[in-house]
């Protein structure tokens, strides 16, 4: 005989190891959970000290609304080549730059002895609104980074007896721009705080439950779930069970696995992953695969052995991975799911806008987070693959991290918007191709020189690429040892030496490939000397002389002015130059005059605008005087234009506006050109090619959400003006679409319920809340039913007139105005709608309701039915027992308690809600119960060999709950310690075999219900001694009872509607022997062989497991049970639904 541990006295105890007994042991402690996913090898468990460019990174905080908060960072001034560029960012794409002022402020400060840039954002009197992710980007020259923080926003606790005023404020202190931002938090109801309070609990513990909650969730029964949810105030009790089924694992006696795998495993690609299961006995073999294949040990997957753990470690998980896993020790096996998920890729630097010409190179690049991550480029919402790129002469390149769309010859068909897209973001940019067009930068001029002199004509043209060729009255001037042409980045000349009278003529540039041409003239001063033995009285030599004729002489401003003037007399005269009162003599400076020989020069170097006016020339002799008068006109490019302005804003548009500049510039404004660029953007595209002759302009094709800011440039005969100053920077934002599918929820005498769902459109702008309006039937004013905007998307119209025929609409409204109204196609009339009363009985009152003598009793039965109606309980056609039961009814829902109930609240009881003469009545019966008694009379009828018959009466008291079984233990007479014997024993007698010979034992027997163990047992009044000689037992005669039956249903398959990607089983019990054979069936067709169903069928107990179940799993299912006496059939439905 094998030898029995001994056990505590008075302690039942179990099959394979002693227990404690007879009192009930607290439930065990559930098992840790299996392990999570290991980190990656390279990964700390603790966070590193942050380096590279930041010294510290932005933490993420959470502050209450209503309060300041202050978010600190540290630059590292040695790995950042120049001065840092600083941007804020909420989300991906809103700078908060655009905010500044109001409640946001930035402060920069650097400290050169630790060359340490410290950062700050403040944000005053934060609101829920500025509840989201943020992110700070560091650029200088080639280097950017880039992190990312969160802002959390607490809901203030508000008094409930608040005014409604003084919750309504502005936030931000007043300013002359503005008045700042509103801020309707205060308005949130406290349901809607509530909310929030749970939601941010839910976040920081696992469903908002603690820990002492799990615990008992893990050691109570499954029966004992809903009770204990309802009881601590769990209402996502389908995440509490997913959650319960991953944290508890349940060691089945007999079983190979003492802990198995969880039904699935998650894995980011590129980290590690280890299985993790338990087996009873450590010499067991095992055998892991996945999809069915063997896995066998490598470099990828590596086996372990650590006492009774059997560990699988899959390292550097690809999605190759990504499949169903499975162990088997025997017969046994468990399986499992690993899910290895891709990591989002980043884009750290988005794509900028290009202008260039046709035929330049062109290369877009963007730089994401990951090395060779799948990146799409699209072109107008058309997406380029390498298999176009021949066709389209583009070509795709990645450079490590960086991805490059490169155009070596752009044409213009390739302007348009840019796209790139990752599964972890986009970004976007304009490229605009236009024409190259020759501008000419400085005209020839006309040249007059002597004989002998040297003749330059020069000009400049805008491309330095662009040849030409000189002619001379159309015919190709030819270099030679006189003539010289040079070309010299932009500028052209043609050097004639040594001037002839035969070179004479006009002179031509044409460029190569223009249409272009410029001209001037050589004109050939011949001298002659004429030796005249009298004297002559001076002359001025002019196109027009004398006192009363004018000649006028036109001058660029910045360029050299030179006035020779040709003078004749004898003795040689004496040349004065004066402007107004002024007399110049200089003959040095910026304006000085030169002397020659019968010629007096006028030289004026970089004209300027003050240089404008009349200007006269005296030359006097002894023989008399002559004078000349020339006005200079000093032309210039105008003034930029004034008063620039954006007088409205569209989806992608904007309309600028300007004023003409003060000043011309001496030619008349021909037109304006105008550019755009993004905020903090330091490239500026043009917007037009040809001068625009308007003062209004619409700029289109722009990116809603993002900030932009343009200016204009004035266009004369000279040149272009310099830029205005920029306008102010505008956000291109739109209206939101109308509100959807507008409904009446309900009406009252004098008040009428709305609920409608958001707009289809919402766009960058958000929408800040909702304006409800009506309108009474023959009327064509919409009256406001909210002064202030409604966030939610439902509103209660109050005050109406009763029996009014009245018109409902509803308009969103955000930053950039209302939307278009959302109407209802029919008025309503205001008149109170009558509902007949109905109780609505959840579906587990519609069974006997059990719980223990000391639990509580919790029952919220939902009721319909308007005016409000009259609900009565009653218990056995008599009123309740108020001292004991409480009741507390709602408009739509009365609530049963009792605190701790007793036996004496067992019963049937009676709803009934009743309006007026209509009533609707539901039946709850609630059974409470308690332990049952020990059981009586135990006794030893007979003893034989080494066997014992101990039989025994049911207990008296069954503690208002059927006995399901009875607990058996065995003492030795000599040592009076106990041993198990039989457990869950459904009859009143069994036989104890192998008892040791020559001993004398007592037996002691406990009854078992729901509830669990009698408090105490029944012990035999006699002994059983087992004779060690002589002993003889002759077998009584008897007939065999026929204990084979036909196969019956227990408990039948209810009909099922669950939630689809969801597992479900259906559950239903058997009863029949010889065993029966079970078939389950969908709409009539054996499912046996089908992986995605997991039959089970434990102790006449059947289970079918269908593992994420999709709509094509709706149907009808059968459960078969056949035996040679029968068969027996079970049905059900099961509808799948889409989640919404």
């Amino acid at each position: 005989m094998p030898e029995e541990k001994p056990a505590a006295k008075g302690a039942p105890a179990d099959k394979d190891a002693t227990k404690p007994a007879p009192k009930e042991a607290p439930p065990q402690e559930a098992l840790a959970e299996p392990p999570k996913e290991a980190p990656p090898e390279d990964q700390s468990p603790t966070t590193a000290e942050p380096t590279g460019i930041f010294l510290k990174k932005p933490d993420s905080v959470s502050v209450e609304a209503g309060k300041d908060a202050v978010i600190l960072a540290k630059l590292n001034g040695k790995e950042l080549p120049d001065k840092p560029t600083i941007k804020w960012f909420k989300g991906k794409w809103l700078e908060l730059v655009s905010k500044s002022g109001a409640r946001f402020s930035f402060k920069e400060s650097h400290d050169p002895a630790s060359d340490v840039y410290a950062l700050e954002l403040h944000i005053g009197k934060v609101v829920l609104g500025d509840r989201g992710d943020y992110r700070l980007e560091v650029k200088a020259k080639d280097i950017c980074d880039s992190c990312a923080f969160k802002v959390d926003v607490e809901a203030p606790h508000q008094d409930a007896a608040g005014q409604t005023l003084e919750s309504f404020k502005r936030s931000g202190e007043r300013t002359r721009e503005g008045k700042g931002e509103l801020d309707f938090s205060g308005l949130l109801k406290k349901r809607q705080v509530v909310e929030e309070e749970k939601k941010k609990k839910k976040d920081d513990d696992d469903l908002g439950i603690p820990p002492e909650i799990w615990e008992l969730l893990k050691g109570a029964k499954k029966s004992e779930y809903e009770r204990i949810a309802f009881q601590y105030g769990i209402t996502d009790l389908r995440g509490m069970l997913k959650r319960l089924k991953k944290a508890k694992v349940e060691v089945k006696k007999g079983s190979a696995f003492t802990k198995k795998l969880d039904p699935a495993y998650q894995v980011d690609r590129g980290n590690k992953i280890k299985l993790v299961v338990e087996i009873s006995n450590p010499d067991l073999p095992l055998k892991w695969f996945k999809n069915g294949q063997e896995i066998k040990p490598s470099s990828k997957h590596v086996f372990e052995n650590v006492g009774k753990k059997r560990i699988l470690t899959i390292n550097k998980c690809t999605l190759a991975d990504d499949a169903a896993y499975e162990v088997v020790v025997k017969d046994e096996k468990c399986f499992t799911e690993v899910f290895v998920r891709e990591p989002p890729v980043l884009i750290i630097t988005p794509l900028e806008d290009q202008q260039v010409f046709v035929g330049d190179r062109v290369e877009m690049a963007v730089e994401v987070s990951e090395e060779g991550a799948q990146v799409m480029w699209m072109k107008d919402g058309v997406e380029l693959t390498r298999e176009d790129s021949f066709k389209a002469m583009y070509r795709l390149k990645k450079d490590g991290k960086r991805h490059i769309l490169i155009y070596s010859d752009v044409t213009l068909e390739d302007s348009g918007h840019y796209q790139v897209m990752t599964n972890g973001g986009q970004c976007e940019a304009e490229l605009i191709v236009g024409e190259k067009q020759l501008e000419v930068l400085q005209d020839i001029a006309d040249v007059t020189v002597k004989a002998s002199e040297q003749a330059v004509f020069k000009c400049e043209v805008s491309d330095e690429k662009v040849t030409g060729k000189w002619y001379k009255n159309g015919v190709e001037v030819r270099p030679s040892k006189r003539i010289t042409i040079t070309h010299v980045g932009r500028f052209h000349r043609l050097v004639i030496d040594d001037v002839h009278p035969e070179d004479e003529g006009d002179y031509t540039f044409v460029p190569d490939g223009s249409a272009l041409s410029l001209s001037a003239k050589l004109k050939f001063l011949e001298i002659t000397v004429e030796y005249v033995p009298k004297q002559e009285p001076p002359k001025i030599h002019l196109d027009f002389s004398g006192k009363t004729s004018e000649n006028s002489i036109v001058v660029v401003a910045g360029n050299k002015l030179r006035l020779d003037v040709s003078i004749t007399g004898e003795p040689p005269p004496v040349a004065t130059w004066m402007k107004e009162d002024e007399v110049f003599s200089g003959t040095e400076g910026r304006v000085r005059i030169e002397k020659r020989a019968d010629t007096s020069s006028f030289v004026i170097e970089s004209a300027e605008r003050a240089d404008q006016g009349h200007y006269t020339i005296k030359v006097t002799n002894p023989v008399g005087e002559d004078m000349a008068s020339i006005f200079l006109q000093v032309v210039d490019v105008p003034d930029p234009p004034e008063a620039v302005r954006v007088t409205s804003v569209g989806e992608d548009w904007a309309t600028l506006v300007w004023e003409p500049p003060k000043y011309d510039g001496g030619q008349p404004v021909t037109g304006y050109l105008l550019e755009r660029k993004k905020k903090g953007s330091q490239r500026w595209m043009k917007l037009n090619f040809e001068v625009f002759p308007e003062t209004t302009y619409e700029s289109t094709n722009m990116i809603e959400g993002i900030l932009y800011e343009m200016r204009v440039f004035a266009v004369n005969a000279i040149g272009v003006s310099q830029p205005s100053v920029n306008t102010k920077p505008f956000l291109p934002i739109a209206p939101t679409s109308e509100p959807q599918h507008l409904t009446v929820e309900d009406v009252t005498d004098t008040t009428t319920t709305l609920k409608w769902r958001p707009p289809d459109r919402i766009g960058a702008g958000g929408i800040d809340g909702y304006l409800v309006e009506y309108c009474v039937e023959g009327s064509d004013e919409w009256i406001p039913a909210n002064t202030e905007l409604v966030e939610r998307c439902g509103f209660t119209v109050k005050n109406l007139p009763t029996g009014a025929r009245i018109t409902f609409r509803v308009v969103g409204v955000n930053i950039a105005g209302r939307s278009q109204p959302a109407t209802l196609a029919q008025p309503v009339t205001i008149q109170e709608i009558v509902e007949q009363p109905k109780i609505r009985l959840p579906r587990h009152l519609r069974q006997t309701y059990i719980r223990k003598v000391g639990e509580q009793i919790n029952l919220v039965i939902p009721f319909q039915g308007k005016p409000r109606p009259h609900v009565v309980w009653t218990k056995g056609g008599a009123p309740i027992d108020t001292s004991r039961v409480h009741v507390r009814t709602s408009d739509l829902d009365t609530v049963f308690f009792v605190r701790q109930a007793a036996r004496s609240d067992s019963g049937e009881y009676e709803l009934s809600v009743q309006i007026e003469n209509t009533k609707d009545t539901a039946t709850i019966h609630i059974r409470v119960v308690e332990k049952a008694g020990p059981p009586e009379k135990v006794m030893v009828k007979e003893v034989w060999g080494s066997n014992a018959l101990v039989e025994w009466k049911p207990p008296k008291d069954d503690g208002n709950s059927e006995v399901t079984g009875y607990f058996i233990q065995k003492a030795d007479k000599k040592t009076m310690e106990w041993f198990n014997v039989y457990e869950h024993n459904r009859q009143t007698s069994c036989t104890v075999s192998d008892l040791i010979v020559g001993n004398e034992y007592y037996f002691r027997v406990y009854s078992e219900n729901t509830c669990g163990l009698s408090d105490s047992p029944g012990v035999s009044k006699n002994t059983a001694w087992i004779l060690k000689t002589g002993a003889t037992f002759k077998m009584p005669k008897y007939k065999e009872h026929d204990f084979r039956t036909p196969p019956k249903f227990l408990t039948p398959l209810p009909d099922r509607v669950v939630v689809a990607g969801y597992a479900t089983a259906l559950n239903c019990a058997v009863r029949g022997y010889p065993k029966p054979k079970v078939v389950w069936m969908k709409n009539n067709v054996e499912i046996s062989g089908d992986p995605k169903y997991l039959m089970n069928n434990y102790l006449g107990v059947l289970t079918l497991n269908i593992r994420r179940p999709s709509s094509f799993d709706s149907g009808t299912y059968t459960c078969r049970a056949v035996n040679e006496l029968g068969e027996a059939l079970a049905e059900c439905k099961l509808e799948v639904r889409m989640p919404q």
